[in-house]
């Protein structure tokens, strides 16, 4: 692809750079952009810069938020004795557009997968087994995707939780087999939580 300027080829390799943007829908973006007011961009660009430099993890589910406790840990009628866990941010704004879910979640930041090179070590689950052991949690219900490395993760945490009185189950299997939990519609999504199993049972189904 030739470029009349290199502006303009320093912007397409930048926003090329994005999942699912390739070359040419990064050219038309640019050239959007281009046509623009020139306030628009600076709005794209001062939105960009202040999520980079003010966003916060939740210090207790790992969620994005915009204070140090998520609104959701925050939120007193939420079920605290309740934790879903999840994949990435993405899962829980899935679930909670459901509007079946009324407990908390914990945000692992990814899936077990030697193949990547991500390790139990690069996740959070040494938080998310204290959160157990402080007692106030009485069921962890497992919504990672219904793939290997999702359900290694799972078994991984299972066995992290053996000795400790918690309760754990897993989304019922609404979800195709592979599918992510975010291209998942709310209904079949919302029943696969109300309908969930004991972890044990998805255990021996496999």
């Amino acid at each position: 692809m030739e470029f009349s300027s290199k502006l303009l080829e320093n912007a397409v390799y930048e926003m090329s750079q994005l999942p699912g943007i390739g070359k040419r829908t990064a050219l038309r973006l640019v050239l959007h952009l281009l046509k623009q007011p020139e306030e628009r961009t600076n709005y794209l660009s001062d939105a960009l810069t202040k999520l980079r430099g003010k966003v916060n993890f939740c210090s207790s589910c790992h969620n994005i938020s915009d204070t140090v406790l998520c609104e959701i840990c925050a939120n007193p009628k939420r079920d605290k004795t309740l934790v879903c866990v999840v994949e990435d941010i993405r899962d829980v704004m899935a679930i909670e557009n459901t509007s079946q879910y009324q407990g908390l979640y914990h945000v692992l930041g990814g899936k077990i997968s030697p193949m990547e090179g991500v390790g139990p070590q690069d996740l959070n689950i040494v938080s998310l087994v204290n959160k157990v052991k402080e007692g106030t949690v009485k069921e962890l219900i497992f919504a990672l995707s219904s793939t290997m490395e999702g359900d290694t993760t799972n078994f991984y945490i299972y066995r992290q939780l053996e000795e400790l009185d918690v309760t754990t189950s897993t989304i019922a299997r609404g979800i195709s087999v592979g599918d992510e939990l975010e291209y998942a519609d709310e209904v079949t999504l919302g029943r696969s939580i109300l309908n969930r199993v004991p972890f044990e049972s998805s255990i021996k189904a496999n």
